[in-house]
């Protein structure tokens, strides 16, 4: 996809998108803004659209018969749903991270070294993107001597890791994380967070995740949504993860991260 205008703060803008599977409306008129470089947590209850919204982001609900998208989703001031987009492109520069680790039955060499040539590099260019992703993914000192071993090998977060190194092989600029650490033990889970803000410094990431500690933790800005009473999700408030946490303006948002409803 062509990059444009890189010194806009924002890399990623929703304007008023509502989103169909066929007839049913799952999200309506969310707008706001992704910075560049900053981790944003979308929060709220199950059904509330959260996941379909995160998806929408790489066309990943492209294969779900009857789905259709209103509004602009706009990733550096382009609609990625304008019929000249090319969708294998914008998941190449959006990339995702799921809910369970899900690695490939290779080995942990292979599971990298498949990006890699997905981007044209060959031999010993292969090699090197290995190195670099495994150790952006806090990965490299655990499984260089082992790099031929099954990828199925590891333990639950060591592959959620290796998830996330495969991601970044290919070069993205958006990780898009959807409950990453649900399967997780809280080591692992602070693990991810870390990792995540070691990430941010040259990846935008955005994270929907049930874990209020988490987006309170991990999280600069977060995004609030709920069902409405038409079932369609919506967004109640968008802010600093400090002013979310601390003081949310609308009541549904407060009593949503107070255990009150949800």
């Amino acid at each position: 996809m062509e990059k444009i205008n890189k010194d806009d703060p924002n890399i990623l803008t929703l304007h008023d998108v509502s989103i169909f599977y066929s007839s049913f409306r799952a999200v309506k008129n969310v707008s706001f803004n992704v910075e560049r470089n900053k981790i944003t947590a979308i929060i709220g209850p199950s059904g509330c659209g959260k996941s379909t919204v995160l998806r929408s982001f790489n066309r990943t609900n492209d294969f779900i018969n009857g789905f259709h998208v209103d509004g602009d989703i706009l990733f550096h001031e382009k609609n990625i749903y304008a019929p000249d987009i090319d969708p294998v492109q914008v998941r190449k520069v959006i990339g995702m991270v799921f809910q369970r680790p899900n690695p490939f039955p290779k080995s942990i060499y292979e599971n990298i070294a498949w990006g890699a040539r997905v981007s044209g590099l060959k031999g010993k260019q292969v090699d090197e993107v290995v190195e670099e992703t495994l150790q952006k993914a806090a990965l490299w000192d655990e499984v260089k001597d082992h790099l031929n071993n099954s990828a199925l090998s590891l333990s639950g977060g060591q592959q959620q890791r290796l998830c996330i190194a495969r991601a970044l092989a290919v070069k993205p600029e958006i990780i898009l994380m959807d409950e990453p650490c649900s399967a997780l033990d809280p080591i692992a889970t602070l693990k991810i967070e870390d990792l995540m803000r070691e990430l941010s410094v040259h990846y935008t990431i955005i994270i929907v995740t049930h874990n209020m500690q988490q987006a309170a933790r991990a999280s600069d800005y977060t995004a609030f949504f709920t069902m409405d009473h038409d079932r369609a999700g919506l967004m109640v408030e968008f802010g600093t993860t400090t002013q979310i946490f601390t003081a949310p303006i609308d009541k549904r948002t407060e009593d949503y991260i107070t255990g009150r409803f949800g």
